[in-house]
C-alpha cells in the first residue's frame, strides 16, 4: 500500500541581497511614510493601521535605485520559481506589475486575500521585530472539504488546513497568487516593514 501526493502548493524562500541593501530599504520605507500624503490619506480612509503604498505609488523601482536593485534580484527569483512550478515559459516572460511598502504598527494586520490579475506574488522583509505577524496560508481547497474531520493536532504541515510561516528579514517569500493568505497582528511595539510584489504573464 502506498499514499500518493498530489497537487502540492509550493512556497519559494530566498535570501535577497546583503545587510546593506537592506538598511538602504529601510531607510526608503520611512522617507515614503513621511513623505506619501496621498498614501498616508488612503491608509486613514481605509482604517489601515500604519502606512502602505499600495494605493498611491506605482513607480518605486524608477523613483528609487535601492528599489531598483531589489527588484532585479526578485526578477532572478521569480524566473527560478517558474522552473520550480515546470510552467512552460517558451512564449511568455514574467513582468514586474505592481510593488509597494507595508509598515505595519502595533496590532496592525492584513485580512486574507488573493492577489487577483497575477501569477507570482510575493514579500520581501525588511524589519521583523521579535513577535511580528507570522504570513499565514491557507490550504486552497478548504472549501470543498465539507464533513472532513479536522486535522490532529500533531498533524505534519502537509496535513494542516493552515500554515503559519515566519519572516525574516533579508529574506522573500513568493507563491502562486491565487493562494489565500494574511498577515497576523503584529504583537511587537516596533514597526513591521516589508515590501510586497506582484508578476504577471506577458507574451514575447
Amino acid at each position: 500500500m502506498t499514499v500518493q501526493t498530489l497537487f502540492p502548493t509550493l512556497l519559494r524562500h530566498a535570501e535577497i541581497g546583503d545587510e546593506t541593501l537592506r538598511t538602504s530599504l529601510e531607510k526608503v520605507c520611512w522617507v515614503l511614510e513621511d513623505e506619501d500624503e496621498a498614501g498616508n490619506d488612503w491608509c486613514d480612509r481605509e482604517g489601515y493601521d500604519g502606512y502602505t503604498s499600495y494605493a498611491s505609488l506605482d513607480d518605486l523601482p524608477e523613483r528609487f535605485p535601492e528599489i531598483g536593485e531589489l527588484k532585479a534580484l526578485l526578477d532572478r527569483v521569480a524566473e527560478a520559481f517558474t522552473r520550480d512550478l515546470h510552467w512552460d515559459m517558451q512564449d511568455q516572460a514574467l513582468e514586474l506589475n505592481g510593488l509597494w511598502v507595508n509598515i505595519l504598527g502595533e496590532s496592525g494586520t492584513h485580512s486574507g486575500h488573493i492577489h487577483p490579475g497575477s501569477v507570482i506574488s510575493g514579500t520581501y522583509y525588511v524589519t521583523i521585530p521579535e513577535g511580528a505577524g507570522d504570513l499565514k496560508f491557507e490550504d486552497p481547497r478548504l472549501g470543498f472539504m465539507m464533513a472532513a474531520p479536522q486535522p490532529e493536532d500533531d498533524a505534519p504541515e502537509t496535513a494542516r488546513r493552515f500554515v503559519y510561516v515566519c519572516p525574516k528579514e533579508s529574506h522573500a517569500i513568493m507563491w502562486e497568487s491565487w493562494l489565500r493568505h494574511e498577515v497576523m497582528p503584529n504583537r511587537s511595539e516596533s514597526p513591521r516593514l516589508s515590501i510586497s510584489f506582484n508578476y504577471a504573464l506577458k507574451h514575447i
